[in-house]
């Protein structure tokens, strides 16, 4: 392993966290939530951020390093070991209400971080080996449809009112939630049953990428009900709700208020730095293996995380993702920081 590669072991803090909080009671269960909401977001508010870019010989060297590659095939492992100590855990006669409800926060922690974020670094790679991980992950979450949504229909209207991920100007993020799930659920069927009439097929097909992830979600749910009854099956289906509350919160910070302009017959200007928020604090970036530069993601999906670039043209976040993210949850207040952002960008 790469010295350079040595700062994306920090991720892994969560999952001992959680192995921790799946085998103790009391207040250690809710660590590894203090760790992420509470301990990284107030050290981002005293660490400045990192906007350094590799030169070229470093990126090269970065990109052809498979050790960034086996750190995210590793998660795939270790995430599906979480699940399955998860749900034990759970058959446990002894736990307290407090108890069940932190590790649920915990599981559904590991569901955003791992489950969702790291299956959408794995969903932009083009070996098919990476994309199924991806899904794998994806599974997790029983947000399989991310997968076909996000790749092929918020990379191309990301920043439009076409897009139900980007938030619009003046949007709660409470109102966000139901628009960006709902018609995101839509558009992927609409995606996945559009690319089956191309290819001369029936939508109603186990070719179908929507029709094959709802039947293994659907598996995966009935064999967690048949082998640990219904209400760890409940518990796990919260968890994965968190996982995906988690995701559509990131969604909700990554484009809030920013548009692009039409070119005409409904088309658009193309995704720029400048149409994505981005935040160069660097714990944030690493325990979410560099998501926050979100502006050179959208710019160039296919760059690997570890190559993820800082542009002087892409707005700023005043912290890192995990305090805006919960920044997001009070509007009055959100609206107040951003807006007078928006504003800055538009002198």
């Amino acid at each position: 392993m790469t010295t350079r590669s040595f700062k994306y072991l920090s991720p892994f803090i969560i999952f001992l966290g959680a192995w921790r909080s799946f085998e103790v009671t009391g207040w250690q269960v809710w660590l590894p939530l203090a760790w992420a909401w509470v301990f990284i977001p107030v050290a981002e508010l005293f660490i400045k951020p990192d906007p350094a870019n590799m030169n070229a010989a470093e990126e090269e060297l970065a990109r052809n390093d498979r050790t960034y590659d086996y750190l995210l095939y590793l998660i795939v492992v270790l995430q599906y070991v979480m699940l399955v100590k998860f749900l034990f855990s759970m058959q446990s006669g002894s736990l307290s209400l407090v108890d069940i409800i932190g590790r649920i926060w915990v599981m559904g922690l590991l569901c955003g971080i791992f489950g969702i974020n790291v299956a959408h670094e794995l969903g932009h790679r083009v070996n098919r080996v990476e994309q199924f991980l991806a899904k794998a992950l994806l599974l997790t979450s029983l947000y399989m449809h991310f997968f076909t949504e996000h790749n092929k229909g918020h990379h191309k209207r990301v920043a439009t009112p076409e897009d139900p991920s980007s938030a619009r100007y003046g949007e709660m993020i409470y109102l966000f939630y139901f628009r960006t799930i709902v018609f995101s659920y839509i558009s992927a069927w609409h995606i996945a049953n559009g690319e089956q009439r191309k290819k001369g097929k029936p939508v109603i097909s186990l070719h179908n990428e929507m029709i094959q992830g709802h039947l293994f979600q659907l598996a995966l749910i009935a064999g967690i009900y048949y082998w640990f009854g219904g209400l760890i099956c409940l518990y796990f289906l919260a968890a994965a709700g968190i996982g995906i509350i988690l995701l559509e919160t990131v969604n909700y910070i990554e484009h809030y208020g920013l548009r692009r302009k039409e070119t005409g017959d409904g088309k658009y200007e193309r995704a720029l730095p400048e149409h994505s928020w981005n935040s160069d604090h660097i714990i944030g970036r690493l325990m979410l293996f560099e998501l926050s530069r979100h502006s050179d993601h959208h710019y160039l999906a296919s760059r690997k995380y570890q190559v993820l670039r800082h542009h002087d043209q892409a707005p700023q976040m005043p912290t890192g993702y995990p305090g805006m993210m919960l920044l997001s949850l009070i509007p009055p207040l959100w609206f107040w920081v951003m807006h007078k952002k928006i504003r800055q960008l538009n002198t």
